[in-house]
């Protein structure tokens, strides 16, 4: 392959990098936002490296007194080489699931999106379509969260809901061998438990909005031996 064909090869999955990251599905406005974010900072890295390239190549050339065919050619694979590295590093990373309940509130609902898109395919098909409504939720929840002090005891709940519950009702049921996760035990499969916990967190977060939207911060309260039934008991069919 000549010097020319592999310069357009690597423009073409440069290219084709970056439409995957734009195209990728997002739950939520939040998680969206923080795409768009990584991928304007991939983009202006992209810029600077053409620019220090050129720049390289245009001194260089004034120096031996022009670059000739081959040069021209290196410094354009040059070029392309180095927006495919940026197009396609750093990736951007997905939060761990025991990192969420420490992110910033005005984070929170960004950061639990894009790991709920994260686990999104391996979950069941009615889980898979209430995340995407818990996404939703969130983008609702988000704008109420900058009202809040983070040493506030709403802050504390809604870390809990948000940060933990979720969290760990996935994972835990992340954890049950594919095998078990259809078995019943107790009246109930995992599946179905994962569903109802998923229910309830998406009815919570709904909750939790309209009342720190009407102020009532002194009622914000989550059910927790609820909760605790819910993600709990799929992890106990799994011991």
């Amino acid at each position: 392959m000549n010097t020319a064909n592999q310069s357009d090869q690597i423009m073409y999955e440069a290219k084709q990098a970056l439409s995957r990251q734009v195209q990728n599905r997002s739950i939520g406005m939040k998680s969206r936002a923080l795409k768009r974010t990584h991928f304007w900072k991939k983009l202006g890295r992209m810029a600077i490296a053409t620019g220090a390239i050129l720049v390289g190549a245009g001194v260089i050339g004034t120096i031996i007194n022009g670059l000739g065919f081959a040069g021209v050619m290196a410094t354009g694979l040059a070029v392309a080489a180095a927006l495919y590295v940026f197009a396609n590093y750093p990736k951007m990373k997905v939060p761990r699931a025991e990192n969420l309940s420490r992110e910033k509130l005005d984070v929170l609902a960004g950061k639990t999106e894009i790991w709920l898109e994260a686990q999104r395919p391996a979950l069941p098909a009615p889980a898979a379509k209430l995340v995407d409504g818990i996404g939703v939720q969130l983008d609702a929840l988000a704008p109420q969260l900058q009202r809040l002090d983070e040493r506030e005891p709403a802050a504390m709940e809604v870390r809990k809901l948000v940060g933990e519950h979720l969290p760990e009702l996935i994972t835990g049921f992340r954890r049950i061998p594919p095998h078990l996760q259809k078995e019943e035990r107790n009246g109930r499969t995992p599946e179905e438990q994962l569903v109802g916990g998923l229910k309830t967190i998406e009815q919570e977060i709904d909750s939790m909005t309209r009342k720190i939207a009407n102020g009532e911060l002194d009622q914000l309260a989550v059910r927790e031996r609820y909760l605790e039934l819910k993600y709990h008991g799929a992890e106990d069919t799994a011991n």
